[in-house]
C-alpha cells in the first residue's frame, strides 16, 4: 500500500489586492513603474487589472505543476486562506484533473502578509486506499521561552523570549491511510532577510530558522516520545528557506555556463537530520540535481538550491530505501539556468521571468506504508 505526497510553495496564492506599492516603490510592480500614474485611485484601478491578468496565467501554470506531481496529498505554502484555495482548485485544478482534491485544511499562522500553510488531499490513494482526516493541530502559538529555545543570538537580533517561534506555523495533520496512522508536519521557515552587519541575509536570519527546526523536532519528540520517533510514520513537508549546498552558476549563454557545487558549513536543516532523526530524501538525487529554486540578483549572483523538503521518519526511510523523489521543473521561467542534461519542456505560455508556476518547484515521492 502506497501514498504519494508532495510539497509546493505556490507563491502568493492570494484572493486580495495589495495596493501598498503606491507609497512604497519597493513593493510596486515593475510594469506599473513604467507609467505616469495620476493618483491613488488610478493606481488601484491599474493594479487590479494587472493582478487579475497576471494571476490567470500564473494559476493555470500552478495547476499544471500540481497535476504533474500526481500526488494524493499536497502540502502547500503561501496560501492566503481556504477561500483562495477552494477557488483555485475549483477554477483551475478541477479543469485539469477532475474531482481530485476534495479535502482542504488550513489555519491562520503568524505571517505578517497573511500567507499560510495548507494541506489538500484526495479521499483515497491512487490504488484505492481511503485517506481519512483525524485532526489538525496548529503550533503557531508556541514561544521561544515555552520550548526553552531563546538564546543570546536571538536576543542580539532584538527578539524576546516571549515572541512566537514560527514565522508561519508548524501545522500537524493526523491521517489514516488504509487504516494506518500517518502524520504530516507542514512548515514554512523564516525567509532569508536583508544583510545585517557583516552577515549576508542567509546567515543574518539563521538563528530563527535554527530555532524553528529545533521546535519542529521537539514537537515530534513530545508527540511520539524521545527514542520512539524512529518507528512512527511521519513526514516534515515544506519550504525551509535554507540549504546544505548550492549549485553556483557562472558564465553566460554565449560563452557557456559553468556549474559548481558549493557545500555550506551551517544549515538549519542539520538540526532536523542530526543523529538520523529523519532523512532528506531529495539527497538521494545527485548533488547537481537537487535544486528546487533558482536564485538570481543578476549575473554576479546566481545559484540553484534546495529550499523545499520532504523529510521522512527512519521507519519510512527503511521501508522506502530505493524511493527517489521527483522534482517538477516544467513550471520554471526561461530565465532559470538548467545544468546540462536537466532541461525540460516548459508548460505552455511560460515566460522569461513570468508567467510561471511558482518560483519554487514541487517535490513529490511515493511511499510504501504497509
Amino acid at each position: 500500500m502506497s501514498v504519494r505526497i508532495a510539497t509546493f510553495n505556490v507563491e502568493n496564492l492570494m484572493n486580495r489586492f495589495d495596493f501598498s506599492g503606491y507609497r512604497n516603490d519597493l513593493r510596486q510592480d515593475r510594469a506599473l513603474a513604467l507609467f505616469d500614474i495620476a493618483d491613488e485611485d488610478e493606481y488601484r484601478e491599474l493594479e487590479r487589472a494587472r493582478t487579475i491578468a497576471h494571476t490567470d496565467d500564473a494559476r493555470q501554470l500552478t495547476a499544471l505543476a500540481i497535476a504533474a506531481t500526481r500526488a494524493d496529498i499536497l502540502c502547500l505554502q503561501e496560501v492566503d486562506n481556504l477561500a483562495a484555495l477552494k477557488a483555485f482548485e475549483h477554477g483551475y485544478l478541477f479543469k485539469m484533473i477532475g474531482s481530485g482534491y476534495r479535502e482542504k485544511y488550513s489555519t491562520a499562522g503568524n505571517d505578517g502578509r497573511g500567507i499560510d500553510l495548507a494541506v489538500m488531499m484526495r479521499r483515497e490513494t491512487a490504488d484505492g486506499q481511503p485517506i481519512e482526516f483525524e485532526r489538525m493541530t496548529s503550533h503557531a502559538h508556541l514561544t521561544f521561552e515555552a520550548l526553552d529555545l531563546h538564546n543570546e543570538q536571538l536576543a542580539a537580533m532584538g527578539i524576546a523570549g516571549s515572541e512566537r517561534i514560527f514565522r508561519r506555523d508548524c501545522l500537524e495533520i493526523d491521517l489514516r491511510i488504509g487504516g494506518r496512522p500517518f502524520t504530516i508536519y507542514g512548515v514554512h521557515f523564516k525567509a532569508m532577510s536583508p544583510p545585517r552587519g557583516d552577515l549576508d541575509g542567509r546567515h543574518a536570519s539563521m538563528p530563527i530558522r535554527i530555532a524553528e527546526a529545533a521546535a519542529v523536532r521537539r514537537i515530534i519528540e513530545e508527540r511520539f516520545g524521545v527514542g520512539r520517533t524512529a518507528e512512527r510514520r511521519w513526514v516534515v513537508c515544506g519550504d525551509l528557506n535554507d540549504y546544505r549546498e548550492r549549485v553556483v552558476v557562472g558564465g553566460d549563454a554565449y560563452c557557456g555556463y559553468r556549474f559548481e557545487v558549493v557545500q555550506e558549513t551551517q544549515s538549519s536543516l542539520n538540526i532536523l537530520t542530526e543523529g538520523g532523526f529523519c532523512e532528506n530524501v531529495v539527497e538521494r538525487r545527485p548533488e547537481m540535481d537537487r535544486w528546487t529554486l533558482y536564485h538570481s540578483r543578476g549575473p554576479e549572483e546566481r545559484h540553484l538550491c534546495q529550499l523545499d523538503y520532504l523529510l521522512i521518519s527512519p521507519s519510512l526511510a527503511r521501508r522506502n530505501a530505493k524511493a527517489v523523489p521527483d522534482i517538477v521543473r516544467a513550471g520554471q521561467p526561461f530565465r532559470t539556468v538548467f545544468p546540462p542534461g536537466q532541461e525540460v519542456e516548459r508548460f505552455p505560455r511560460i515566460g522569461w521571468d513570468r508567467p510561471k508556476a511558482s518560483d519554487h518547484c514541487p517535490v513529490a515521492i511515493t511511499l510504501e506504508i504497509a
